[in-house]
């Protein structure tokens, strides 16, 4: 029986690295910089803002000017967080099929708190979650255990019956060392050098709408 189903955020649950592109074009284009193509940007925005500062601008962290650059980054992120972001094609069925079966689902996400709250909000899914984790809830982010065990106290739920889904090696670790069943998201921020295949997870999909097979069967 599954006691509950949680979810990795950016790159699993959402596609989030629109805005992301977005933001760090919009940077460079004020800069009279042109754009990096979408393709370089997607590939890294698992790796958080100082990558992408380091993919915009060439610069190391420490350099002259990282920091103001790092900064105007996360500034303008969370005033465009929710323009172009959405669901996964083929999640909120996912999301559906978890809810009519009163499974409780929720986030465990290395995104901070102030960006992941109304990102939720605005697309319309902190209700319907029944819980965020994120690094500022713990004192241990992922691939430790911590984040996802909060989860399950939240919602009452056995970690050892329960599903992560995400679209990392350190998601497939934090699900691991948990006890969950893991599934990785090939469909997801993905590093060229790091296949997914290589994770082992217990399922792997290509696409969200896959999900509900693998959670038929447990």
């Amino acid at each position: 029986m599954i006691s509950a189903v949680l979810f990795d955020l950016d790159g699993t649950l959402i596609d989030t690295a629109p805005d992301f592109a977005a933001v760090l074009n919009g940077m460079r284009r004020r800069r009279q910089l042109s754009d990096i193509p979408f393709e370089h940007i997607h590939a890294t925005v698992s790796d958080g803002a100082r990558a992408l500062v380091q993919l915009g601008f060439q610069l190391q962290e420490g350099d002259d000017g990282f920091e103001v650059l790092r900064q105007e980054l996360l500034d303008d992120y969370l005033q465009h967080l929710s323009v172009h972001s959405q669901l996964y094609p083929g999640m909120d069925k996912v999301l559906s099929w978890v809810e009519q079966r009163a499974i409780p689902w929720g986030v465990v996400t290395n995104k901070p708190s102030l960006y992941a709250e109304p990102l939720l909000r605005d697309l319309a899914l902190s209700q319907r979650c029944g819980s965020l984790v994120c690094p500022d809830h713990v004192t241990q982010r992922k691939p430790h255990a911590e984040p996802i065990l909060l989860a399950c106290s939240q919602i009452n739920a056995n970690p050892e019956h329960s599903i992560y889904v995400g679209d990392h090696r350190r998601d497939i670790e934090a699900g691991r060392n948990a006890g969950s069943t893991t599934v990785a998201c090939n469909y997801g921020y993905v590093h060229a050098g790091d296949p997914a295949s290589s994770w082992g997870a217990d399922y792997t999909i290509e696409q969200a709408s896959e999900l509900i097979a693998i959670l038929e069967t447990l």
